[in-house]
């Protein structure tokens, strides 16, 4: 039941939204607490500012609030107090300051237009609405009007006017012929803004008597039609056939021909136009022009680049639509239409004005006594809008005075407020484009410090994971908050820790020693409390023997073995998956408690198994592939597949049933486990063969199910452990009775590919599921929550449907039914779709950014109102990227980084940030359609970070007690370096290490001599960067320092002195003398045993020479003018040649297989097993050179 007048809300639906808080002092939503805390009003739900209602159902004003004492409500209507128990027709619903207007019995809803206000009021302040102006919606009809038919010559432009009635809100306008269908649009023909329907030329297809504009009212669910326009397209060929039946032979006659024609603007006309937009709001510009050929559009904006990423082109370029306009926007846009006959434009010059927009809205103060606070509300549109304050709903000016209060323009300063000081304060800044409200109250409170996390709290973590331990708290004021380890441990400090501002303490990695007891201590000036927790680190679970790969044969065993090792204090539990879904319900699977073992291995059981391990804690998991193969068969029995049934005979015909009965095939020892039998549908697949059932092998005969409309014919398969038969031959064929459908399609799904569209599609039904002929579908849809009639269609061979002219993103219901010429299949179900999205709205806001260390940082930001994600929200991207580094001021190419974080999280990592480093980011919301609009851009530092190693460390100009050295800053100083760390020691011939001795040189050095070091002495270098943070990688070198000059001198080169040099010659003329001798020899040596056997198979090309002749051999060619064969070193005219004298042995016999041996003589291809081949003609003999001499002699 409602009530007339306002009752106060729950104590137990409390709830503040102080999330935002100018100080540092926050309210957790403690219910507790909340209980005991007052606290001003705070309007936490209302209508819209323009709130259009429906004129045949209630009005509903909403205005919802929360404070403590629960507030009171009232309204004001047009300015004045509206007093709900004069009117028996309003009513206030219990517990809140919702109005309702009972329209349905008997009310007007054009009395109720009006401003209303609505004021909710407690003991500490009072908070108001928006101005919540109240309209019903219009849909007039259309008014009536004669419409001439349209003769239009081909090749003309036409423009049919639309003109529908002026409705509230304005209707959506689309073209349609009488059988509901849209008309088709192109680059020639399509519906411009104002919804007239422009041809820039038309052609003989377009003559039609059922052009039709509609007009929907989405508020009230309406569609106006207009009377249909007819259009006759005249042709040149029929016009010139109607002039020459008309005159006679004598008379010249003929139509001129289709002429193309330059471009013409349709609209806008003129050359120049103005446009005015408001900030955030879709910019629409268009531009249709006439012309043959049709002319393409062109758009460019003049003296700048159209914006990237929210630059959209509509109705084939005709349209610029431009997202969430700003006044960068502004400025002249050209539209350019072109055909090969020329070009004409027209400039559109657009303004972007703005209504008010929050810079900073006020945020609500909740302070101590004597604290001090301001509230800032500061606001910017154009023009510029004008700041206000009110008190309690009072304009500021005649409020009740406050000493603690002093207003200065855009800021409220309060000082050493007391608890009278608590107020609600508004905030209104306007222009002439429309205003902000809004709503900050201080709270003044004193309040000692409160530990909200229980007692003894329990924490478990894995080893080498995130800990972290809250700490919740409120007083006021806010209390600090310190952290302790142990009974009498002492504060907790360092990088090794991440101190909250909610209190909780993390530790990034914890270790066992991070095991114990967390004190948390809160304390402001009305008093002190504390509270302790446990943490518990333990050990993490492995699998420390994993399934392996294993190949079976088939009926074999196998096991899989997965043993664990996991913390004595956590109980695991083990589970195996097979491919990922449950083990199939068969005995032959048992699980054991460190294995999985399946017992009568068959080819089902292929696939991959996987042990996965969970704990309250963690979880961890492996896999393995189990492989199944054939066991071969016993060599003395043969296995073959069964022969396939033969015989097939169908009984027992019914409409839905029939019974088909065979004779088996021989089973070729392997028994038959199974019959498969298929079907063939000769009236709608013929040839196709599908799967019916499956009966067991001791059975012949089968009552099968059947399905109207169907041909049907049957044919039988014989299944053993071997493998399938071939099929038997087809039955008799049985055609059954049409009926009803039995089933509606599947898959019935409503997905937008437009914003303004919905496709419902399905899986069509197969041809035996249609029951008869004439399938079809009739598809009906209505939007979700919205009392609406069903819209339908009936469709036929398709299997899509698009629904045009939908608002964005919002839930249809769908349900597709088949029919056919017998009647209707069952009631289908109904399924939620939704329209097609669009590109959010909207940049998530409050984006803060929390560097936790020097490559580090954690962004937090406010989710954006769903209604503005305008699609499935699927995440956000943050674009991050470094500005430039503090320690270098050099400009470097910006390379920008993007993370996602799915779902509707508020909050992400930044990591690999490079230290000592200015960045930037935004944040972007993303839908299925694509990415929002970005927020401002973001700047954050990272701190100083160790530096990385010098680039380099070079050591030169060694003396006998002094080295140089010479260094390269670092690569990535990662700060500002406050010095250079050099140590260096002496290393002894074993390799040992000396005394380290250890120098800082100031960071602007580059280079240094280090004296008084020992000569001759070898010495290993450590040098390193430092920053205030500390000190970064080292880089080492060695050197030797030169030995003592006298030392030096007395190390004399022995190949210097003349008693060496003098020996070396003496050998050298020894070696000589044994080479002459040895030569001689050889030439006065007689016959060889190689000579006997050239005598006994002598070569008729080779003759012995005289002694006289003076050659160095024995042989020579028989001719002596023929040319040298091969392997001869002595040329015609019986000299040898300098250059031909060589230290290659393969110049000196036939390739490598020439040598000589001991005693020098050439042995060639006359030794081994050549001694029993005849000699080839150009196998001679050849005397040996010197150089072979000397190479035998070595």
């Amino acid at each position: 039941m409602m009530k007339k007048k306002s009752i106060s809300a729950s104590k137990a639906s409390l709830v503040f939204f102080l999330c935002q808080m100018i100080s540092a002092l926050d309210v957790p939503l403690d219910s507790k607490l909340l209980e005991e805390l007052s606290q001003p009003p705070t309007i936490t739900q209302q209508s819209p500012k323009d709130y259009i209602v429906d004129p045949r159902e209630n009005i509903v004003i909403q205005c919802e609030a929360k404070g403590k004492p629960p507030p009171s409500f009232s309204w004001t209507r047009n300015g004045t107090h509206f007093d709900i128990d004069k009117d028996e027709l309003v009513t206030m619903k219990p517990n809140s300051g919702t109005l309702v207007i009972n329209i349905m019995n008997g009310g007007k809803a054009e009395a109720y237009e009006g401003v209303y206000q609505c004021t909710a009021r407690n003991e500490r302040g009072a908070a108001i609405s928006n101005n919540i102006v109240i309209r019903p919606s219009r849909s007039p009809l259309w008014t009536k009007e004669k419409l001439e038919p349209n003769q239009v010559r081909e090749g003309d432009s036409l423009v049919l006017h639309c003109r529908p009635p002026v409705g509230l809100p304005p209707p959506i306008i689309f073209w349609m012929d009488n059988a509901f269908q849209r008309l088709p649009q192109s680059e020639r023909v399509s519906q411009g803004l104002n919804g007239d329907l422009y041809f820039s030329n038309v052609q003989p297809e377009d003559t039609r008597e059922d052009y039709i504009c509609y007009a929907r009212f989405n508020h009230t669910q309406t569609i106006q039609q207009k009377q249909p326009i007819s259009v006759k397209v005249f042709s040149m060929d029929s016009l010139n056939d109607t002039i020459a039946a008309n005159l006679s032979d004598t008379d010249i006659y003929g139509a001129k021909p289709v002429t193309e024609r330059p471009p013409i603007l349709l609209t806008p006309t003129g050359t120049t136009s103005n446009k005015v937009e408001l900030r955030g709001n879709v910019l629409l510009l268009e531009c249709i022009a006439a012309g043959l050929p049709t002319p393409v559009i062109r758009w460019i904006k003049e003296g700048g680049e159209l914006p990237a990423n929210r630059t959209f082109f509509e109705n084939f370029k005709k349209t610029l639509k431009i997202v969430d306009v700003s006044e960068a926007d502004s400025g002249n846009y050209k539209c350019i239409a072109r055909n090969i006959l020329g070009s004409t434009h027209h400039v559109i010059s657009v303004t972007v004005k703005a209504a008010p927009y929050w810079i900073t809205a006020p945020r609500n103060l909740v302070l101590s006594p004597g604290e001090d606070g301001s509230l800032i509300c500061r606001a910017n549109g154009n023009p510029k809008p004008s700041i206000s304050w009110l008190s309690n709903g009072v304009p500021i000016a005649i409020a009740p005075e406050d000493p603690s209060r002093k207003v200065d323009g855009d800021t409220i300063i309060f000082s050493a407020v007391q608890e009278r000081s608590s107020a609600v304060y508004q905030c209104n800044a306007s222009n002439e484009y429309g205003y902000l409200l809004a709503n900050a109250f201080v709270n003044v409170l004193a309040e000692p410090p409160r530990i909200l996390t229980p007692a003894n709290k329990l924490y478990q973590v894995i080893l080498d994971s995130p800990a972290l331990i809250d700490c919740a708290y409120f007083g006021s004021p806010k209390p600090e908050i310190e952290w302790f380890k142990g009974v009498k441990g002492s504060i907790l400090r360092g990088n090794e820790y991440v101190f909250h501002d909610n209190g909780t303490l993390e530790i990034p990695v914890a270790q066992k020693d991070s095991s114990g007891t967390y004190t948390c201590v809160a304390r402001n000036e009305l008093g002190k409390i504390q509270n302790e927790v446990q943490l518990e680190v333990k050990d993490p679970t492995l699998i420390i023997k994993q399934p392996e790969y294993k190949v079976i044969q088939r009926y074999g065993h196998v096991s899989f073995e997965c043993i664990i090792k996991h913390d004595s204090t956590l109980i695991p539990t083990v589970i195996w998956l097979k491919d990922n879904d449950e083990l199939p319900d068969d005995e032959r699977f048992l699980v054991g408690k460190d294995n999985l073992t399946i017992m009568n291995v068959t080819d089902k059981d292929d696939g991959t198994y996987t042990c996965i391990v969970n704990t309250t804690l963690d979880s961890v998991s492996a896999s393995a592939v189990l492989t199944v193969v054939a066991a071969p068969p016993t060599p003395a029995i043969i296995y073959a597949r069964p022969n396939p049934p033969f015989d097939l005979e169908l009984t027992g015909q019914l409409e839905r049933s029939i019974e088909l009965s065979w004779i088996p095939g021989d089973e070729n020892n392997s028994p038959i486990t199974s019959f498969v039998i298929e079907y063939e549908d000769g009236l709608h697949e013929p040839g196709v063969w599908h799967y019916q059932t499956e009966v067991p092998g001791s059975q012949t005969t089968v009552q099968l199910k059947l399905s109207p409309y169907v041909n049907y014919s049957f044919r039988v398969i014989a299944v053993n452990e071997i493998g399938r038969s071939q099929p038997s031959e087809p039955s008799e064929q049985y055609l059954t009775k049409s009926a009803n459908p039995d089933e509606n399609p599947s898959n019935v799904q409503g997905i937008g590919s437009e914003p303004d569209n919905l496709v419902i599609t399905w899986e069509s039904l197969k041809g035996f599921q249609s029951n008869g002929p004439g399938l079809q579908y009739k598809v009906s849809w209505r939007q979700k929550d919205v009392d609406d009639e069903w819209t339908s269609v009936v469709v036929a061979n398709v299997s899509k449907y698009i629904v045009s002219g939908t608002p964005t993103f919002v839930p249809y219901e769908i349900k597709v039914q088949a029919l056919n010429d017998l009647g209707y299949a069952p009631e289908p179900s109904e399924v939620i779709g939704h329209s097609g999205e669009d590109l959010p709205m909207v940049a998530p806001g409050n984006v803060q950014v929390h560097v936790i260390n020097s490559t580090l940082a954690k962004v937090h930001w406010d989710p954006v109102p769903l209604k503005s994600v305008r699609g499935h929200l699927q995440g956000y991207k943050v674009y991050y990227w470094k500005v430039q580094s503090l320690s270098r001021r050099s400009k470097r190419h910006i390379e920008k980084k993007i993370l996602t974080f799915r779902g509707n999280k508020t909050f992400g990592m930044l990591p690999g940030l490079e230290p000592y480093s200015s960045y930037k980011l935004n944040v972007r919301v993303v839908n299925g359609k694509g990415e929002g609009p970005a927020s401002p851009d973001k700047v954050f530092k990272t701190p100083e970070g160790v530096p990385s190693s010098p680039s380099f460390l070079k050591i030169t100009n060694p003396t006998l007690d002094s080295l140089t050295l010479e260094w390269g800053s670092p690569t990535h100083p990662n700060g500002i370096l406050i010095s250079y760390i050099l140590k260096f020691q002496p290393i002894n011939n074993t390799h040992e290490l000396g005394p380290l001795v250890e120098i800082r040189i100031p960071a602007n050095e580059s280079s240094l001599i280090l004296k008084n070091l020992n000569y001759s002495t070898r010495y290993k270098f450590y040098f390193n960067a430092q920053t205030s943070v500390g000190s970064g990688s080292q880089i080492t070198e060695e050197a030797v320092t030169i030995m003592d000059e006298a030392m030096a001198s007395r190390q004399v080169d022995i190949a210097t002195q003349g008693w060496f040099i003098g020996l070396m010659c003496a050998v050298a003329l020894l070696i000589l003398i044994l080479l002459i001798v040895c030569f001689i020899r050889r030439n006065k040596g007689g016959k060889y045993p190689v000579k006997e056997k050239e005598d006994a198979h002598a070569d008729p090309e080779i003759q012995p020479m005289k002694e006289d002749d003076g050659t160095f051999g024995e042989y020579s060619d028989a001719e002596d003018h023929k040319p040298l064969k091969k392997g001869s070193r002595t040329p015609s005219d019986r000299t040898v040649k300098k250059e031909d004298s060589d230290d290659s042995l393969v110049d000196y016999g036939e390739g490598v297989n020439g040598q000589f041996n001991e005693d020098g003589s050439f042995i060639g291809q006359y030794s081994g097993k050549k001694e029993k081949e005849p000699a080839e003609g150009n196998e001679s003999s050849e005397a040996p050179s010197p150089v072979n001499a000397m190479n035998s002699f070595v």
